[in-house]
């Protein structure tokens, strides 16, 4: 029976987290293609010559009329007409502020030149001698950069994630001197989030990896200069030495 139930564990293991990441990417095909295929010409929906439907038929259509949208847009027409559409927009009391945040969230988020998210650090809070993990997004910028300033603090921008759903949390302005910069990654800490704590990432194979770099950095500096280092003077020999 113990044999058993290591197997069924094992076997468990393995299934669950794949049957949970189909059904998740399952799902969003789905919701994707309830939204588009409805739009999409009967003459080019292969659903209507087949006998069973094509998952993902939605998906590929919109991934083609996003891709064609931003073409467009990068030419001179395109510019002048989302412009146009977004100073019509900027006249509208709720909708401005509502397009505005999300365009720029989505700007800071999908930019190739951002950096948000890319360190993670411990924070004491809510008190003293309680730690948190917070994920660094960036400095402090605008108003609240400008006030901070004033009173001689330097501050960054910290998201604190709930556990366990990392989704939501608290935004917090906090002195760079308060936050312990931890070296793992953005995923190892989403996972010891979402797992409350039993998923923690190794670290001493991560103090290996970097030992490892380092010795073999340091090895190919001390070969590089070995070879710029110039020859010494030949020795004399003794009767040479008698010689002179």
């Amino acid at each position: 029976m113990t044999r058993l139930r290591n197997y069924f564990l094992t076997g468990f293991i393995v299934v669950a987290p794949l049957a949970i990441t189909v059904y998740l990417i399952w799902t969003f095909i789905g919701w994707v293609d309830g939204w588009v295929i409805p739009y999409v010409p009967k003459v080019y929906n292969p659903n209507t010559y087949l006998p069973f439907g094509v998952p993902g038929v939605g998906l590929l259509v919109a991934i083609i009329l996003i891709t064609l949208i931003g073409f467009l847009t990068a030419g001179f027409v395109g510019r002048t007409v989302v412009g146009y559409g977004e100073r019509l927009l900027s006249r509208m009391p709720l909708v401005r502020n509502l397009y505005s945040g999300l365009k720029q969230i989505f700007q800071t988020v999908l930019s190739s030149q951002s950096s948000s998210f890319q360190e993670v650090g411990l924070l004491e809070y809510p008190r003293k001698g309680i730690w948190a993990l917070v994920f660094i997004a960036t400095e402090t910028k605008g108003e609240v950069n400008t006030r901070l300033v004033d009173k001689g603090k330097e501050t960054v921008s910290v998201f604190l994630p709930t556990t366990p759903n990392p989704t939501s949390g608290f935004l917090l302005f906090v002195p760079k001197e308060d936050v312990t910069i931890l070296d793992m990654g953005v995923e190892d800490a989403a996972k010891l989030v979402i797992s409350a704590g039993l998923v923690a990432p190794d670290h001493q194979e991560q103090l290996a990896a970097l030992k490892k770099d380092a010795d073999a950095k340091a090895a190919t500096a001390g070969a590089e200069t070995a070879k710029a280092k110039p020859a010494g003077r030949p020795r004399k020999s003794r009767k040479t030495e008698a010689a002179e």
